[in-house]
């Protein structure tokens, strides 16, 4: 058997026995969608982290540093100071009001922040997250196919089918118990092949200097920050790559994290944990594309985003190939999973529950949970499926609506007395339909990034929408 293939077949039976374990674990709908508010502070650190960075971190960014040189600098610098300031300003606050109003969701926690009784926040809210993650877990079941196919050579579609399968099969069998631990274990595995094979590269191609010249000897432009780009362009591609950070505080799969901690003060340790994770993880990705550049010249501009499997099958003895390469199936099952479960719960939870049939019991609500995963699940492949996009940049129009949707009216709400439900719902339809807007109009979007006009948007009006009603608190 090929060796490679072994080291893969591995991490796929330890995911595998995670599924049945936590199957016996999952007894009510809070277990399911929250895991009790029992975790302690590392396995909520790297669960965060694995969730927060899908696909497009060992997938997507070595494939932009393979395209633009040191000029993917500027998302990984975006990244790391927006990790920080969402642990640092929505974590502790965020838990300890959702405990307060008795919410296990983001729409459930606005619903009854407000005292919505209209369900207009909350219709609001799930439709959006609903929206979004479909995408958002296409963009996985996407970056599956293509792993999968550097890797062994299979078909994108069987790579695809493999993925969704074994993501579909961990989240509805154990829910968020599952879901966490798998990431606390997919966590380790991609800093893991995020450190170690860039320094392997670096050390095969004779260093800083030798990887340095190489890239010289074709394209010195990617030896800069501006990646190739001067003046207005290099500075709109360095904002742009800045503002990916403002998305992490309005990301319903990362904020949910910052709620199921057992002990709010343990958030303290958890944010000193998961920044360490995001600057080894986002330099080392960036610097995967550039020893991939070193290494192949250009040569792989027709699929960039090959580079890392490709780096790994040529670098690492094949065993140790395997088990790296399945760090980057690691990221993307630890968000897939994630985007699954919120939203689940946002049409169990928050539309069934809430809305259709209160006296429903935890058995029941398991149950239509699991079913719900599976309906999101087949309709994300199917759209995988005919999707035309890189992994990179469908996984950016997903992230930069919710951001802009979530992130203006959380950080008011948890910070701004003075904020009312019509601002809350105000920001999360303007940060929504800019985004959506900005993303489908090529000027724009070739521009700026959508989810910096769709942040500050979508906070300019929380705020004046909320200084022009009466707050009902």
């Amino acid at each position: 058997m090929n060796p490679t293939l072994i080291g893969f077949l591995g991490y796929l039976v330890a995911v595998f026995v995670i599924g049945l374990v936590s199957f016996r674990l999952t007894k009510t709908i809070g277990d399911y969608l929250l895991a009790g508010r029992k975790l302690g502070p590392w396995v909520v650190a790297f669960s965060e982290r694995a969730s927060g960075e899908s696909a497009w971190l060992l997938i997507g960014l070595p494939g932009v540093a393979l395209l633009s040189g040191y000029g993917a600098v500027w998302p990984a610098i975006g990244c790391t100071f927006g990790i920080f300031f969402s642990w640092t300003f929505i974590a502790r606050r965020l838990r300890e009001q959702t405990e307060k109003f008795g919410a296990i969701t983001i729409p459930s926690f606005l619903a009854n922040r407000y005292n919505d009784t209209s369900h207009l926040l909350r219709w609001t809210s799930t439709t959006i997250i609903v929206f979004f993650f479909t995408l958002y877990v296409a963009a996985q079941f996407l970056g599956a196919g293509k792993v999968l196919n550097a890797t062994f050579g299979w078909p994108p579609l069987s790579g695809m089918i493999v993925g969704a399968l074994i993501i579909l099969f961990y989240t509805i069998m154990g829910g968020f118990i599952a879901v966490v631990w798998t990431d606390f274990f997919q966590g380790f595995l991609m800093i893991a092949t995020l450190v170690l094979l860039p320094i392997v590269g670096f050390v095969s191609l004779g260093g800083v200097d030798g990887v340095t010249e190489k890239i010289a000897s074709f394209d010195p432009g990617l030896l800069t920050v501006g990646g190739g780009k001067t003046g207005w362009p290099a500075f709109l591609a360095a904002l742009g790559g800045l503002g990916i950070g403002l998305g992490y505080m309005g990301q319903p799969h990362l904020i949910v994290r910052f709620m199921a901690i057992k002990k709010p003060k343990d958030l303290r340790q958890g944010m000193l944990i998961a920044v360490v994770w995001a600057v080894l993880a986002f330099w080392g990705a960036m610097l995967i594309g550039i020893v991939g550049l070193g290494m192949y010249q250009g040569s792989l501009a027709g699929d960039p985003e090959q580079v890392m499997p490709l780096l790994a099958k040529t670098l690492l003895p094949a065993v140790l190939a395997g088990i790296l390469i399945s760090g980057a199936i690691a990221a993307m099952m630890s968000t897939a999973d994630s985007q699954l479960l919120v939203t689940t719960s946002a049409v169990s939870q928050d539309i069934y529950r809430s809305l259709i049939n209160p006296r429903a019991d935890h058995k029941r609500l398991v149950s239509l949970s699991r079913v719900v995963t599976l309906g999101v699940g087949v309709v994300a492949f199917i759209l995988a499926m005919y999707a035309e996009s890189l992994v990179y940049d469908l996984v950016l129009y997903a992230w930069g609506g919710l951001g802009a949707a979530f992130g203006p009216p959380i950080l008011l709400t948890l910070w701004w007395k003075r904020t009312t439900k019509a601002g809350v719902f105000a920001g999360m339809l303007v940060g929504t339909i800019t985004v959506i807007i900005w993303y489908n109009v090529t000027p724009l979007h070739d521009f700026l990034y959508e989810l910096i006009p769709g942040f500050f948007f979508s906070l300019l009006a929380t705020w004046m929408v909320s200084l022009s009603t009466t707050p009902r608190h």
